[in-house]
């Protein structure tokens, strides 16, 4: 009863973080949003879990952890989109990755670093938007040392 306290807290834990991360995404209107952010550091949890169980005397617990990060690489691959000349979908696929670390962190209880590392996730996709804006419209605007050119 006791593992399967500690598993309902990883998974729990891995929810609200996958959760938070995949709000911020889904308010923002990206491709991988909420239940996507969930399903990812949710999954990612339960592998490390799993992993840990199924880890005999002398197993090494970092195969099945090896495979989460080649897999999730894989997935968002996929979030990668060239177009025109320009490339989308890099913060949707670095925040899959690190979601996926998240649920890792989680799955091992590693409580305190899965909850930093949300707040930190959270905090430079809301604090470095509003500096892409401010550099966007910077760019925009007319150079007057270019116009006498």
């Amino acid at each position: 009863m006791n593992n399967l306290n500690n598993d309902l807290i990883c998974v729990a834990l891995a929810i609200f973080c996958g959760g938070a991360i995949g709000l911020e995404r889904e308010i923002h209107r990206k491709a991988a949003g909420l239940r996507t952010n969930i399903l990812i550091c949710l999954g990612a949890a339960v592998f490390t879990i799993i992993s840990e169980r199924m880890a005999g005397q002398g197993d090494s617990v970092t195969r099945i952890a090896a495979q989460i990060v080649t897999g999730v690489g894989f997935l968002g691959a996929g979030a990668v989109i060239q177009d025109r000349g320009g490339v989308h979908g890099l913060t949707t696929a670095a925040t899959i990755w690190l979601v996926a670390s998240i649920g890792m962190a989680c799955g091992i209880r590693l409580y305190s670093l899965a909850l930093a590392l949300t707040a930190v996730s959270l905090a430079i996709l809301l604090g470095l938007a509003k500096l892409d804006k401010a550099i966007a419209k910077y760019k925009k605007k007319p150079n007057s040392s270019n116009s006498l050119e």
